[in-house]
């Protein structure tokens, strides 16, 4: 089957599947700064533009092995750019391939239906043009409904069975697509050509709807299992601080009477030494009592017992705290924000080789309107912060970050943010919510 229809120019072929490459690694993590990755983009077209060239001659066999090539060169940019593993980059790369399918055989079908009505088109500049002004509204469109759900691309958990699953559903959707023009007659081969192009457009139409809902599924999946792990995040330190409390309860009980037991001795002891020691202890007691005394209950409960850890375990744990500032917030709320900051400030010093090291910094207090939140940790020098989590050295991958998960979507539920960084040698987390109105109290400057 020959004709003007179905043979589009290489170079258009090349030029959209180029893009649609671009449109998802702008949406991805990247290796590289922009001028590295536009400088590799560029090197890329440089060497698709000529090969589609080379291969467009070719029908049949010759055609489709050298598509197939063409599809290792889309891959291309996803494993030299995409700061992912080859999984992302496959599944990536097979939505780009079929999304790049779709677009050069939509804008191609619609300019040769208007070239023959509208002379003007024929030149060369007329027909870049109306290509690319149809394939930047495709893309347009299909970036306005990815980036709503960039977190989630980034985030993504792509398994073995996902990207191969995607790479299966681009090749039966390219397949299917090329089988209306094969010259071997069949129920699929179309009887005109242009009954051939609108077979091949629907067919990669379908691809990148069938992909889209196969992405959103695993969007879905993903949401609930962070929705699941965050809820055991939070019953699990809401917990904690129901047993740091009672502990912390029945502490101060003993204390209260140990106090009186203290006065009845000093009434029937004499000696100086004696007494020496028991001022001792009641000044151990006063300090004791003054310790953690923030004004919020929770967070009281919270510090004592992570400083109780700290101790046992070789950790200098310093805290300057207005509890008070925290009282438009929950109980559960608190216990999660504070409890799992903490546990991943522990976590981030235990590495450390050296004791001196060990060091811990917790501020709480109010800034004009704000609730202003900042723990600050050593850290290994080697930390990266890689989007909104610090990389992983945990055998269990699937498991990272759930903690900050936890304290972001903790500040978000009262609109505010939360942020990393990681830098010489120290990792800090900062935490900023609004504080409703009437509730904000004295500002600290």
């Amino acid at each position: 089957m020959s004709g003007e229809l179905h043979n589009i120019p290489p170079v258009w072929t090349a030029v959209f599947h180029w893009q649609s490459c671009l449109l998802y690694l702008s949406l991805l993590p990247r290796r590289w700064g922009r001028g590295r990755c536009a400088a590799a983009a560029l090197a890329l077209l440089a060497v698709q533009l000529p090969y589609m060239g080379m291969i467009a001659p070719q029908e049949g066999l010759a055609f489709n092995l050298g598509m197939a090539g063409f599809a290792g060169l889309t891959l291309l940019p996803f494993a030299l750019i995409h700061k992912g593993d080859w999984r992302g980059r496959l599944y990536y790369c097979a939505r780009a391939f079929i999304l790049g399918g779709f677009t050069v055989s939509l804008a191609w079908q619609l300019y040769s239906y208007y070239r023959g009505r509208l002379g003007w088109l024929a030149p060369f500049w007329a027909e870049a043009a109306f290509m690319l002004a149809v394939g930047g509204a495709v893309y347009a469109a299909m970036w306005l409904l990815e980036r709503g759900r960039r977190r989630e691309m980034q985030e993504l958990d792509i398994t073995r069975a996902t990207c191969l699953g995607a790479a299966a559903v681009a090749l039966v959707i390219y397949i299917l697509s090329s089988l209306s023009y094969s010259s071997v007659e069949t129920p699929f081969a179309a009887t005109a050509e242009a009954d051939a192009f609108t077979i091949r457009t629907i067919a990669y139409l379908g691809g990148v709807a069938i992909l889209y809902a196969y992405h959103l599924q695993l969007c879905q999946f993903h949401a609930l299992r962070e929705v699941n792990a965050l809820q055991n995040v939070l019953d699990l330190q809401y917990a904690s601080y129901q047993r740091s409390q009672e502990s912390i309860d029945m502490v101060n009980r003993k204390y209260h009477d140990l106090k009186h037991q203290i006065a009845v001795l000093r009434a029937d002891l004499g000696t100086e030494q004696k007494l020496d020691c028991l001022d001792q202890i009641e000044r151990d007691i006063r300090a004791y009592e003054s310790r953690n005394q923030t004004g919020n209950k929770v967070l009281d409960a919270i510090l004592a017992s992570k400083t109780a850890y700290c101790l046992e375990h070789g950790i200098t744990l310093t805290s300057l705290a207005d509890g008070g500032a925290l009282d438009f917030m929950g109980v559960v709320e608190v216990s999660a924000l504070f409890g799992n900051a903490l546990d991943n400030a522990i976590e981030g010093v235990a590495v450390l080789p050296d004791p001196e090291q060990r060091l811990i910094r917790l501020s709480v207090g109010r800034q004009k309107g704000f609730l202003c939140v900042k723990v600050e940790n050593r850290c290994v020098d080697s930390l990266v912060v890689r989007g909104e989590l610090p990389r992983t050295t945990k055998g269990d991958k699937s498991l990272h970050g759930y903690g900050l998960k936890s304290i972001r979507a903790t500040a978000e539920r009262y609109g505010g943010s939360a942020t990393v960084q990681a830098e010489d040698g120290w990792f800090t987390l900062g935490i900023m919510i609004p504080i409703p109105a009437g509730q904000a109290g004295q500002a600290v400057e």
